[in-house]
């Protein structure tokens, strides 16, 4: 998977929290409550990442979960009508997303964890089908690896020494 590094610094980013759980960890005193929360950021102009932030108070774990995810950018490709260029599977874990592209005015048919990914990539139009696992962590980094592998009809062309016109039909 390729990963280029994206400064988020120079990015407008909003964050929208996933999932927030409580986990517990059993220890000799008792039980130890921590909050684990997941966080996807995005400037909804083909920038996105995802991360997970651990902390004893839901404020402290959104923030590291939104630090995390700034590290952890990806860009997207779309074209002319704000969709995906090309259909593909994303995988992660035992979760699998289904991307495929779209016309313009489909909208964006995906279930929770997926279209909180999309929406914040600024993806339009495109329609999703979550397979296998539910998890929702394991979701969102499923549709995020699907985004990652994204190839634009530039980069095949350049890639299989061909011109874009070839690649297109």
């Amino acid at each position: 998977m390729k990963r280029e590094i994206i400064d988020a610094s120079q990015l407008e980013l909003e964050e929208k929290v996933v999932s927030i759980k409580r986990v517990t960890k059993v220890v000799k005193g008792g039980r130890n409550f921590r909050f684990s929360a997941l966080v996807v950021v995005g400037d909804k102009n083909g920038h996105v990442g995802a991360g997970l932030g651990k902390a004893a108070e839901i404020p402290e774990a959104i923030r590291k979960g939104k630090e995390d995810a700034m590290k952890k950018l990806v860009k997207v490709p779309m074209d002319d009508n704000s969709s995906i260029p090309h259909d593909l599977i994303g995988k992660f874990g035992s979760a699998s997303v289904l991307l495929k592209k779209s016309p313009d005015g489909t909208g964006v048919i995906a279930g929770g964890p997926a279209r909180s990914v999309l929406e914040l990539a600024g993806v339009r139009n495109i329609r999703t089908k979550s397979l296998g696992s539910n998890n929702k962590q394991n979701v969102v980094l499923a549709t995020l690896e699907g985004l990652a592998q994204l190839k634009t009809p530039e980069e095949v062309a350049r890639l299989r020494g061909k011109s874009v016109e070839e690649i297109l039909g």
